[in-house]
């Protein structure tokens, strides 16, 4: 019988241009919305976050790829819980808006495992 272990997860957040040009009450929404999409990837059943790192500070604009404006380290059950983490951002709504989180901010999920170093 094998111990089958979690998958190692970094999730990489990107906010985009959509949320540059947005007026600030709109802004507020989608910061409201990143806070339930990110709770929820904290509360999902089969998911320990592990840390996180945000590069707000050091970074000005839009994210299209790395760097990344913030990223979300996590032990994750299955590749179906990583696809669940990432579907909150199809998901959430923004506010009254028809719009999903997804128009102002993306996220890409890179699997592997923890990395385990032996010693003589």
């Amino acid at each position: 019988m094998s111990d089958k272990k979690p998958l190692r997860v970094m999730f990489c957040m990107g906010i985009n241009q959509n949320f540059m040009d947005a007026p600030r009450e709109e802004q507020l929404d989608v910061w409201a919305a990143f806070s339930e999409m990110w709770n929820g990837i904290h509360n999902m059943e089969g998911v320990t976050v592990i840390g996180n790192m945000d590069d707000d500070q050091s970074m000005v604009g839009p994210s299209s790829g790395y760097p990344w404006t913030t990223y979300l380290l996590a032990d994750v059950i299955d590749y179906d819980t990583v696809t669940a983490c990432c579907n909150l951002f199809r998901t959430t709504s923004v506010g009254d808006s028809p719009y999903k989180l997804w128009r102002y901010a993306k996220v890409e999920s890179r699997i592997g495992r923890e990395l385990i170093v032996q010693t003589a």
